[in-house]
């Protein structure tokens, strides 16, 4: 597990990401979206903690079903049933919320950039969020398997994310990097609403 005090070096994340695409490619059927199903949560061990599962509720809205312990770490919460953008900073949700909107409608796969600003108890903390499309036991688009990486202390919680970049691929081809261009935030997108919790760690099981 990574912890605030030993992470892996900045090329080992990469490889890890690059292993849960990966995994996610291995699970797609004739080139198909993976169902949720096929998810075994034993082959992605090295991002077990920062691993989830979340749904889709309504256009841009989406909750998180199954979170990893870093998730909790990074809020200082069970987040289980909140909003995945109970991690974004209230600024950026609306956009974010569009690009949510692409992974499941498109369907695409989703690489953002995202840095949480220091603070008092705060060291400042950057982040990679990886987001790739399921579909559920009813055959639908509506499901996605994430990991959230972050590089840095968490500090004193709950830590929200500001986002630098989005990058929107196809469901083929290799992952690349986060492209530096500036994020620029969007109006007029759907918000969802975070609800509190009450546990601090967390353990990822299947649903």
């Amino acid at each position: 597990m990574w912890d605030n005090l030993r992470e892996p070096s900045a090329p080992r994340r990469e490889a890890h990401l690059r292993a849960f695409r990966a995994y996610w490619e291995d699970c797609r059927k004739g080139g198909d979206v993976p169902a949720r199903a096929d998810i075994d949560p034993r082959r992605i061990a090295a991002l077990l903690p920062h691993a989830f599962i979340a749904e889709r509720i309504a256009p841009g809205v989406v909750r998180l079903r199954v979170a990893g312990t870093h998730l909790g770490d990074l809020m200082g919460m069970d987040v289980r049933g909140m909003p995945l953008s109970c991690l974004i900073e209230p600024a950026a949700r609306d956009a974010f919320a569009l690009h949510l909107v692409d992974l499941f409608d498109r369907p695409a796969c989703l690489r953002v950039a995202l840095r949480s600003r220091g603070g008092l108890g705060r060291p400042a903390l950057a982040g990679t969020m990886l987001l790739l499309p399921l579909r559920s036991d009813l055959g639908d688009v509506s499901r996605a398997l994430g990991c959230l990486v972050t590089h840095g202390r968490i500090g004193r919680a709950a830590r929200r994310f500001d986002i630098e970049s989005v990058q929107a691929g196809p469901l083929t081809g290799p992952m690349p990097p986060a492209p530096p261009t500036p994020f620029r935030v969007i109006e007029g997108a759907r918000r969802g609403r975070a609800r509190p919790g009450s546990r601090a760690h967390l353990r990822l099981v299947v649903t």
